[in-house]
């Protein structure tokens, strides 16, 4: 067994409050919140019940945890209602307008320019 395996593996709970599993080797009947949703379950308020752990270069603590939720508790997902597609389509019209110039782009604004393509590069758009 790697040392990296021995230190993810802890199914008591006892070093980290609940049962952590390496990266890959959960049991049965536990799954994340997006195998959940593929499944068209959710969560439905319960408690984490365990978790999955890997090393990683690019997390601040050198390892990256996936929360785990049992499967038989979960409940199934809330079907979308008319008022939420509204509400989506709105949110999605905003993230597509300038506020600069106010047109509707066929892509959503990037958050890095906070307009549209053409109004943060106007040199280029003339072209």
């Amino acid at each position: 067994m790697s040392a990296a395996y021995g230190k993810c593996f802890d199914p008591s709970g006892a070093r980290y409050g609940v049962p952590t599993f390496p990266w890959r080797f959960a049991p049965e009947g536990y799954a994340t919140r997006r195998q959940l949703r593929t499944q068209g379950l959710r969560p439905g308020g319960q408690p984490v019940a365990a978790q999955v752990m890997r090393r990683s270069r690019h997390r601040t603590g050198g390892v990256s945890v996936a929360y785990l939720y049992r499967v038989e508790l979960a409940l199934p997902v809330r079907p979308m209602t008319s008022r939420k597609w509204g509400a989506l389509a709105l949110a999605m019209l905003a993230r597509r307008t300038c506020p600069v110039c106010a047109t509707v782009a066929d892509y959503c604004i990037p958050r890095s320019l906070s307009m549209c393509v053409t109004c943060a590069y106007p040199e280029h758009s003339a072209a």
